[in-house]
């Protein structure tokens, strides 16, 4: 059963402001099981292609969304390109039918993925969206504004990233919510799985980073 099956979001309201919003969203079904991928996509590159890959085979997803931020606000923007280059970008190196680049995060009132994931859960209450990220991210993801309401709303798939295992496993967040850790043999089932709900999947480390790559321009 589909654990959003009663229309009920379990945590992070939408601001009303959303509520007059028109955004163009791929298309869904009901029960369908959905990963989002979230960043400044500074450029997409062949990880974050991987690890969508890894995800549609060991998390049993229809399709993952790329969710290109207009910019990460940790992050200075000083070197950021434009959306719309970002934008063409992950869409030349995602190359799946399956991997679908979305830009309707520029449209939203706010950058914060907490209410990013509020709209989708309000826009979409009989899909099951599991959040994906990188264990660079679990490893300062107590940073993010409202953090707690991400793994409160939908259940979060962790890759293995080089050098950050360890920090990874020991951050706030891991530690905060221990006690919904999935193991990543049970990985198949965790978007249907009532949140919070994680688990930390270990996949084939690449070492390319989206810095890397500008630096190297």
């Amino acid at each position: 059963m589909s654990r959003r099956g009663s229309g009920k979001i379990k945590a992070g309201r939408a601001p009303s402001s959303f509520g007059g919003i028109h955004v163009k969203l791929p298309t869904v079904a009901p029960g369908q099981r959905i990963g989002l991928l979230g960043g400044s996509f500074n450029p997409a590159h062949e990880g974050h292609r991987n690890i969508s890959l890894a995800a549609l085979k060991r998390l049993n997803l229809d399709c993952i969304w790329w969710i290109v931020s207009p910019g990460n606000p940790l992050k200075s923007h000083g070197d950021l390109a434009s959306f719309d280059d970002r934008v063409e970008h992950a869409r030349k190196v995602s190359e799946h039918g399956r991997i679908l680049v979305t830009d309707f995060e520029a449209s939203l009132p706010t950058p914060f993925t907490s209410s990013t994931l509020a709209f989708l859960n309000a826009r979409h209450k009989n899909v099951n969206f599991i959040w994906l990220m990188g264990a660079d991210n679990l490893a300062q993801i107590h940073l993010w504004k409202n953090w707690r309401s991400i793994f409160d709303q939908v259940p979060v798939a962790v890759f293995d990233r080089p050098g950050y295992r360890h920090r990874a496993r020991a951050s706030v967040a891991a530690q905060s919510y221990s006690w919904a850790l999935v193991d990543e043999s049970d990985a198949a089932g965790l978007a249907l799985m009532e949140a919070p709900a994680w688990t930390f999947l270990s996949v084939r480390l690449s070492a390319i980073s989206s810095t890397e790559l500008r630096n190297s321009r």
